[in-house]
């Protein structure tokens, strides 16, 4: 009688909001060491998701952000809403917030 599905959710960002997600904890150095879990810091890397429209100034101009789904970022070690989609964990950030982009 009902129909049931799985919806898949999906996250616009608004205003100058970036939607990024950080990259995997490194658990063996380049020497071939194995780090405890506990003692990996949380990587300062990630890929941008998605990106909110922009904001408004105050005389009324759009200011787009200059990032693109995509684009690997430079992060603060700390900041950032922690947020969760489909099981995926995201952080989202102020364009202001991101250090920078790597080319």
């Amino acid at each position: 009688m009902f129909r049931t599905r799985a919806l898949a959710r999906s996250l616009a960002p608004l205003g100058d909001r970036i939607l990024v997600r950080r990259a995997a904890k490194e658990t063996q150095t380049s020497g071939g060491i194995y780090l405890p879990s506990d003692k990996s810091k949380s990587p300062n890397e990630g890929e941008v998701v998605a990106v909110g429209p922009g904001i408004k100034d105050v005389s009324g101009n759009l200011h787009v952000p200059t990032l693109k789904a995509g684009d690997p970022v430079l992060l603060p070690e700390y900041g950032g809403a922690k947020i969760e989609v489909d099981g995926d964990e995201l952080y989202l950030y102020r364009e202001d917030d991101i250090l920078g982009k790597f080319s």
